[in-house]
């Protein structure tokens, strides 16, 4: 049996699960709503709190719909109760990233600017370098896991970093392996 899918969700007291007909799922929490639709032959039973997911049968299918079912509700909840965050990194001479407003506009060595508009529910903050050789830190904020992730992702696409320098835009965790550069010409 997964071990993800057994695993019984608390839902918090300020956070209501709605299960519709055909699951058709909608959290409604202190920082908003989200809908989705989940596979309709899954089973979620909601009693006293908690959701718990099962499966129908043992089929290959089955199994695999059973721990993704819990995860997307799981997300969910969370969202609505904490919200998301995905943290990036800007490293580069003369990179800079600030807001006009919502929109985050980034110097990440082109010619022009780069504006970014956030989607709905998401928001973008920058913070501080602490040193001039410090990365900038940029932050993204949403109630839905998969568009945060999905914008972090696009803004790191826009300069992924380079293996020589370490330029561009990345995610806070990760580390990018350097390369060595030329050696020069040997005698």
């Amino acid at each position: 049996m997964s071990r993800i899918g057994r695993k019984p969700i608390d839902v918090p007291q300020n956070v209501i699960v709605t299960v519709a007909e055909g699951n058709l799922v909608t959290v409604k929490g202190p920082k908003g709503q989200l809908v989705q639709q989940l596979h309709p032959e899954i089973l979620i039973n909601q009693d006293n709190g908690t959701i718990n997911v099962d499966r129908p049968s043992e089929q290959k299918r089955h199994k695999a719909l059973h721990g993704l079912t819990r995860t997307l509700l799981y997300n969910m909840v969370v969202g609505v109760t904490n919200g998301w965050t995905r943290n990036l990194e800007i490293n580069g001479v003369g990179y800079r990233a600030q807001l006009e407003g919502k929109t985050l506009v980034l110097q990440l060595g082109f010619s022009h600017p780069v504006r970014v508009e956030p989607p709905t529910d998401v928001s973008f903050t920058v913070g501080e370098r602490k040193s001039a050789n410090d990365p900038l830190p940029l932050s993204i904020h949403g109630i839905d896991k998969q568009v945060v992730g999905e914008e972090a992702a696009k803004l790191r696409g826009l300069r992924p970093p380079e293996p020589y320098k370490g330029k561009g835009v990345k995610y806070a965790e990760e580390r990018i392996r350097r390369k060595a550069g030329k050696a020069g010409a040997k005698k």
